[in-house]
Order: C-alpha cells, then structure tokens, then sequence
C-alpha cells in the first residue's frame, strides 16, 4: 500500500475532558470519523498534493487512515499551545519527499511553521547530498536548497491556541493525512 494523495489540515478544540478536546480538534480538522495511524514521514514518490476540501470528502466513516501529526495540549490559563507538520518535496517526482512535525509552547504559527519545513528540507538535503550549513537561518537555507534545483516546494501548516480561560482543555492539531485511490 502506497498513498497516492495527500493533505494539510489543522484544528482545535476546547473542552472539560482532555480526550473529548483532542476529539473536537479533530472534527474542527475534518478527520475525527476516521481510524488515525500515526506513521512516520515519507512521502511517496509521485503523492499529489490535494486540497483540505478534497481530501475530506474522500475520506470515510471508520476507515483506517494514515496520517503524521503534530498534538499539543494545555488546561493552563492562557499558555500558548503550537502543533505544525512541514513538507519538503523534491523536483524530481521519482523520488520520496519528507515531513516532519513538532509541537511546543509559546511559539506563534509562522515561526514553527519555518521551523517543521526546514526539519523536512534538512533531512530531504541530507538524502539528495546538498551542503548546507545548520547554523544559518531558515530563510538564507531556503534559497540555497531552491537554488540547487532538487526542490519543487517546502509548506506547512500550523495550529496554536490559548489555554481557556476557564481551565478547559484546550488542544491543537496539524496533520499531513494520506490517502489512497
């Protein structure tokens, strides 16, 4: 079994009890009537990348769904909560593409957006031989790896949340979802 598509999607949910949180994360992402299996993070070679809106529909009540992802948690007033899931994909579509996934607090979306794509770039870069040097910022690797000519495209997506006030659960999502025909 090799996936054939694959989308990004993200949600949060709010409640009393820390699963039913992490359930209503899930529907606000779409994906909650599923069997999630998390797995590692290996695109397939020639996956195409599909919208939030068109994957959902393909999706099934019950099936078992394959997916990488990113889950944070908080029942602490105000503390910021960040899940992303990041994409590095190669020009050449014979060839396997990464993700990666990371969570923390008090990090805002596009900064661990940046950060799970240059996770995928770096592990990508070190599969197809390019050098590159770790202690640059994300932005001077970014054109380096584009300059080189083995990357299409790096994406991501990214969830954070306040606590509630109230000491509800609160719970963010990011997740890379594959699909097959």
């Amino acid at each position: 079994m090799v996936p054939k598509k694959i989308f990004f999607t993200k949600g949060t949910g709010k409640h009393r009890d820390e699963l039913q949180s992490f359930e209503l994360a899930l529907r606000s992402a779409g994906i909650e009537k599923c069997n999630l299996v998390k797995v590692s993070s290996i695109i397939p070679p020639k996956c195409k990348i599909i919208s939030k809106e068109k994957g959902i529909k393909e999706l099934k009540p019950g099936e078992i769904t394959y997916v990488v992802m990113s889950r944070n948690k908080t029942n602490e007033l105000n503390r910021l909560v960040s899940a992303s899931v990041g994409a590095a994909i190669p020009k050449e579509r014979e060839f396997y593409g990464y993700i990666s996934e990371y969570h923390c607090y008090g990090e805002a979306s596009k900064r661990i957006g940046d950060y799970t794509e240059d996770l995928a770039a770096t592990m990508l870069a070190t599969t197809l031989g390019i050098e590159f040097d770790p202690d640059k910022a994300w932005d001077e690797r970014k054109q380096e790896f584009k300059m080189s000519g083995h990357f299409v495209r790096t994406q991501s997506i990214a969830q954070t949340a306040r606590g509630d006030k109230n000491g509800l659960w609160t719970t963010v999502i990011a997740a890379a979802v594959f699909l097959e025909e």
